[in-house]
């Protein structure tokens, strides 16, 4: 836009502009400007000098930043083309451009007067009523059709599809067809508790994400017979004209019209960090031009932070760029094209089976369900090796004892406790600012090998600081462990280069900064980014009371977010110089105070000049005009020599090359017989007094938790919609980058789409730092990885991040920041959108895999141990020959349900190990099942299994003789005395021996009695290292006093679990339990000896604790 008289003669609009850069960051190069008054010319993408100044200092600024947009324009414009070739899928709809011929070019290719004709549409009345209805009608709504979160039966569905479950669903099955109601019952009880549990935990989660896909604005302003309606955003068709102003939410696509200094916040889909200009008389050449440079249109659900403006709808619901990106995500796998009907039926068979099974998901979830389908397959090979014992002849006792022992070998608990432990770990993760969607994923982040982060609010703070200044004077000084961005005592500052004979402090860091000793030249700076200034910074009030008693004639209020007790309204940019000044005690209010200023006029920011001044008039009567703004324009209107704006930009180009965006603040006393509100006039001869650096720090835990990661054997990369320089700043301070890395860690997003998947293989590594990214870029990048064997997190908040976090194998989501989509689309939602909240996800996932093999072992060493003891027990026959269970179903089904859940339960919630960030990630194609637990299950379970059948030989060919009466396994009767004595022996000592196994097995290789040599040491430190897990140990005490009443109670002994009570069998149980804490002692003895199961870990750094 040019200058208009309004803007000339100093008037104020809605709204000034505060960040004169902001557009282009931290580029000093523009777009070509169009005047109103001329006819609107097509104007490329290629970037410009933005200024006609022929000084060379101006060009010097420019010259590499306007090459590597370039660049970055030229291979995304390449890739485009690649990937659409054949399919050429525009952004906007194929219009009748002119009403003679179609044209496939786009909106924002077509000029404002072409534009009438190509919606039938009166542009300065818009539609009528009766046309409005019949194109809804015709188009239907203006809403986003999508899922709305998963439904209670999708949630109840996802309980079930797994082949654990289902295996018990068999189990229970047979119980009952053979009139086994006790054991069918329990089975049942098991799948129920396991479908609650993990229904409930589910259900919660869904509730957290509220208002999935709830974009639209609810009403907006539309144009509709000469009149201005407010009307329901649902209702709006293509053709309206539609009125937006500051705090409006776009309702639609939007081809502007016309407006004033507008701006628009389109992070959510470009991951631009600031707002971007608009310019409605631009027209661009490039059908493909990326969204965040087509400047002559606004986008479904961003949001105008500046400005006021008019648009012509040219896209609604599933038609707008938020709609396509939605569609993306209600694509669940690729159609398989060319393919025959028979093929897709089996393709869809085979997919549903899949999911049915469990086979689709998280390693973990894969890994149980395949290791499920296996116990099955050996439940029934036992089944056959026990009919076949009977050679066949199959009654009611072989029957039961087939079954027994298929029951036996399958975990009937695993699948319950495996939910309370994640349940468990969900609320703890809640703890940690996590909320988990699905349960799956909190093992899933365990594994994680590479992470995908987004910049902006989530390494970074996400909003602006002053970071460096250079006066006039030369010195500078840099802001420095700034932890609140509104907070003017937050942060150091220091003076680099300035030594005691000056005139300031030689104190390198300055906490108290009004306090200091300053350069003359600091002192008409700061009075000018205060002054020309319309944002708001507070504390102890709220905002809203603060804008009140500013003395601005024009604050636009554009946001207020509280951080801590200080608040601040107006654009980043503002707020961040402002902050600067209160540092010396030198805000806006402080010098209205103080100076008695009086504000004449305010020139607001013009995005073709992109400048804005502000003229006061001081006690002496003298008038100064202030002003800031983009470097380039400022070099033009200084009064100074070609020598020193040579200085200038080049100190402007070695600040942006640090990733900061700079502006250049000048001021001018005005003659007594000068127009002060001639804005030409004013902003000429201004004397320079600084350039101010800025940037989004990054969080203070950020750069721990990377060294974190990197110590885990994590590799960190940042995935970012903003500019080159800045990411890689960012990325440096954060530890991403630590030099020395190849031409391959820092990549524009446009040469790595152009690259070939072939190409990308051959990278030596991933680019670390991925700026300018789209949603395809980041899709891209996770594909990569994939092929890499790499398990990926991948982070975002915008509508453009949601196909990579639904790509992504744990996609993490913002909670405050982030989009309904975006949250939909993830398995995790961080609450405060810091990075630091993602270690600690790992870290619990690192936790619960190991304790979820702790579990494990201890659920399949009694299995083992009780298949191996079911099988050699087929040799104890009675006197008709038929099989003798030294164990009943039931006796099963008890160690396996009660003893050993709530065993197992204790062992989900052991604490993490402390080294548990300083090994690699587990190897994701072994999963759970490494070498070391399934070594330890056959050892300890042979062990367990060999000393029950010892213990129930002992009592049966002790004193008894092998007398196994008739007809045992049906029930008692006066033969089966000893069978009863020697099963209630072999039930006790199981029982007791897998309460020992609950301690023996936190860790797998250190000693009971010197578990925790950091903390505890000597003999008794077993007793410490026991109690350290109450619940654990109160599991253990359960496990033994109820073994007792089990063994006593009458009827219930005799009856339902075909035991008695015994005697001196006691003894034997004892010795049992000392052989076997004697044997897994050895055997642990012998893993550290040899070293087997031993993981590598990685040396922490010197400066990790």
């Amino acid at each position: 836009m040019g200058e208009t008289d309004a803007s000339r003669n100093g008037h104020s609009y809605d709204s000034a502009e505060p960040n004169a850069e902001q557009d282009e960051p931290p580029s000093i190069g523009g777009f070509t400007d169009v005047k109103p008054n001329q006819n609107p010319t097509t104007i490329t993408a290629t970037p410009t000098a933005a200024t006609t100044s022929s000084n060379s200092a101006s060009t010097t600024a420019t010259t590499s930043l306007q090459q590597e947009q370039e660049q970055e324009q030229e291979h995304h414009h390449r890739l485009v083309n690649r990937l659409k070739e054949g399919e050429k899928e525009k952004s906007n709809p194929i219009i009748d451009y002119s009403g003679s011929r179609h044209d496939l070019r786009p909106a924002h290719c077509v000029p404002v007067d072409g534009l009438r004709s190509i919606w039938q549409t009166d542009l300065q009345s818009g539609l009528s009523n009766s046309e409005a209805a019949a194109r809804l009608a015709r188009d239907g709504p203006n809403r986003i059709e999508g899922a709305k979160g998963l439904s209670v039966w999708e949630i109840l569905l996802r309980q079930v599809s797994n082949s654990l479950t289902l295996v018990l669903v068999i189990v229970a099955i047979l119980s009952f067809a053979i009139q086994d109601y006790i054991e069918g019952g329990v089975v049942t009880a098991v799948i129920l508790l396991n479908i609650i549990v993990g229904f409930v935990q589910d259900y919660r989660a869904e509730q957290t994400i509220q208002s999935l896909y709830a974009l639209s604005a609810p009403t907006c302003k539309v144009l509709r017979n000469g009149h201005v309606d407010t009307v329901r955003a649902e209702s709006l068709v293509q053709g309206d004209i539609v009125l937006i102003s500051v705090g409006d939410v776009v309702p639609a696509d939007l081809r502007l019209l016309d407006g004033i200094n507008l701006s628009t916040d389109e992070a959510l889909l470009t991951g631009e960090s600031l707002p971007i200009s608009k310019h409605p008389e631009d027209v661009f050449d490039e059908p493909d031009l990326p969204l965040g440079d087509r400047l002559n249109m606004v986008y479904s659900a961003t949001t105008v932070t500046r400005g006021r403006g008019r648009g012509v709808v040219a896209a609604v619901g599933s038609g707008t760029e938020v709609g396509k990106i939605a569609a993306m995500l209600r694509t669940t796998r690729k159609k398989v094209e060319g393919a025959s009907l028979p093929a897709r039926m089996w393709y869809g068979f085979r997919d549903g089976m899949k999911n049915v099974l469990g086979l689709v998901g998280t390693p973990l979830q894969v890994k149980l369900s395949k290791f499920a389908l296996l116990l099955f397959g050996l439940a029934i090979l036992l089944a056959i090796v026990v009919f076949s014992a009977s050679r066949w002849q199959i009654d009611s006792q072989v029957l039961i004892y087939g079954i027994c022992v298929g029951v036996a070998v399958i975990p009937e608990s695993l699948i319950a406790v495996l939910t309370i432990t994640m349940a468990v770990g969900t609320k703890a993760m809640a703890k940690g600012n996590v909320v988990v969607r699905k349960l799956a994923s909190l093992e899933a982040v365990g594994g994680v090998t590479n992470i995908c982060s987004d910049k902006t609010g989530t390494l970074t703070q996400g909003r602006m600081i002053t970071r460096k200044i250079y006066l006039a004077d030369e010195s500078g000084a840099v802001v420095e462990g700034c932890t609140d961005p509104y907070d003017p005592s937050s942060g150091t500052i220091s003076w680099p280069g300035v030594d005691s004979s000056s005139s300031v402090s030689s104190t390198p860091v300055v906490k108290k900064s009004h306090m200091l000793i300053r350069p003359a030249s600091l002192h008409p700076f700061l009075q000018a980014i205060a002054l020309c200034n319309n944002s708001t910074v507070s504390h102890g009030k709220s905002a809203a009371d603060a804008a009140d008693t500013a003395d601005t004639e024009s604050v636009t209020t554009v946001q207020t977010l509280p951080v801590a007790n200080w608040t601040a309204i107006g654009e980043p940019t503002e707020i961040a110089l402002h902050v600067f000044a209160m540092r010396f005690g030198q805000g806006k209010a402080d010098i209205v105070q103080s100076e008695g200023v009086k504000m004449l006029y305010e020139f607001p920011f013009d995005s073709s000049i992109k400048i804005m001044s502000v003229v006061y008039q001081h006690l002496d009567g003298t008038r100064h005009v202030y002003t800031k703004g983009a470097v380039e324009v400022m070099l033009a209107r200084l009064a100074a020599p070609e020598d020193v704006k040579a200085r200038i930009a080049a100190k402007a180009d070695e600040l942006a090359s640090e990733g900061l965006r700079v502006l250049c603040v000048g001021r001018r006393v005005l003659h007594d017989d000068e127009d002060a509100g001639e804005r030409n006039a004013a902003e000429t001869k201004l004397r320079f007094l600084g350039l101010a650096g800025l940037y989004d720090p990054p969080r203070v835990e950020t750069l721990g938790a990377v060294k974190r990661c990197k110590t885990a054997g994590i590799s960190v990369h940042m995935a970012t919609g903003d500019h080159i320089k800045t990411a890689t700043a960012i990325a440096h301070e954060v530890g991403i980058l630590q030099g020395g890395e190849g031409d391959w860690a820092v990549m524009p997003a446009g040469r790595f789409d152009a690259m070939s998947d072939a190409e990308i293989d051959r990278l030596e590594s991933l680019p670390l730092v991925l700026a300018r990214c789209s949603p395809l870029t980041k899709v891209r990048m996770l594909e990569a990885m994939h092929r890499r064997k790499a398990f990926c997190i991948m982070t975002g908040d915008g509508v453009n991040d949601s196909p990579a976090l639904k790509q992504a194998d744990v996609g993490i989501a913002m909670g405050k920041r982030g989009s309904d989509v975006a949250k939909e689309a993830a398995d995790m939602v961080l609450t405060d959108d810091n990075f630091a909240s993602i270690v600690t996800a790992i870290q619990q996932g690192r936790r619960l895999f190991d304790n979820i093999q702790k579990f494990l072992l201890h659920l399949l060493i009694s299995n083992i141990a009780q298949v191996f003891l079911l099988l050699i027990g087929l040799s104890f026959q009675d006197a008709s020959g038929t099989s003798v269970f030294p164990l009943s179903p039931l006796e099963i089904l008890w160690a396996n349900l009660i003893t050993s859940s709530f065993l197992a339960i204790g062992l989900g919630l052991e604490e993490a190990q402390p080294d548990i960030l300083r090994r690699p990630p587990h190897d994701l194609r072994v999963g759970v099942f490494t070498l070391d637990l399934v070594r330890d299950k056959m050892v300890y379970g042979f062990f367990m299994g060999s000393l029950c059948l010892a213990a129930f030989s002992s009592v049966v060919y002790g004193p008894y003789g092998g007398d196994l009466g008739h007809e045992c396994n049906e029930g008692y009767n006066s033969t089966c005395e000893v069978a009863f004595r020697a099963r209630s022996t072999t039930f006790a000592t199981l029982s007791f021996l897998l309460l020992v196994t609950s301690w023996e097995v936190k860790h797998f290789q250190r000693s009971l009695f010197d578990m925790e040599p950091e903390t505890y040491k000597g003999p008794l430190s077993v007793f410490p290292t026991v109690w350290k897990n109450r619940f654990l140990f109160w599991a253990v005490v359960g496990g033994f006093v109820m073994t007792f009443p089990v063994i006593y109670i009458p009827v219930v002994n005799h009856a339902v679990f075909k035991h008695t009570g015994i005697t001196w069998e006691w003894g034997i149980v004892a010795a049992c339990v000392v052989v076997y804490v004697a044997l897994f002692e050895t055997w642990k003895a012998v893993k550290r000896h040899v070293g087997l199961g031993a993981y590598a870990r990685i040396a922490a750094p010197d400066d990790m604790a």
